[in-house]
């Protein structure tokens, strides 16, 4: 079961025969160090799901212990599969007493969204 503060959102985008679902997801924490290890470790194991277009994990710049991950999936499907995968409730699970409040999750509306492959 994936922990309160956790929800699957969808943003379907069409754009020249292209659908693409994206979500993102802010995380703000006290423990910098293992949050990383946490979101990098999912991050690199969800980029082999089907119909994974991309995933990115940045850190913010401008706000100490904030981690921004963004997803691109081929469909809803593909996103919501995920969403109920093993890696998604590990990492929700691991999540637990390292942030310093729910994440954040947000849906995009594409004004120019484009994959380079």
């Amino acid at each position: 079961m994936i922990p309160v503060g956790f929800a699957a959102l969808r943003c379907v985008v069409m754009a020249e025969d292209l659908e693409l679902t994206m979500v993102t997801m802010v995380f703000d924490s006290s423990n910098v160090e293992a949050l990383q290890s946490v979101l990098a470790k999912y991050v690199v194991l969800s980029r082999g799901h089907p119909g994974c277009r991309n995933i990115d994990l940045c850190a913010s710049a401008t706000t100490p212990g904030r981690f921004v991950i963004v997803q691109k999936w081929e469909s809803p499907e593909a996103q919501q599969t995920h969403f109920d995968s093993a890696q998604m409730v590990e990492m929700a699970s691991a999540c637990t007493g390292l942030l310093t409040r729910p994440p954040t999750i947000d849906l995009l509306e594409a004004i120019s969204a484009h994959d380079l492959h």
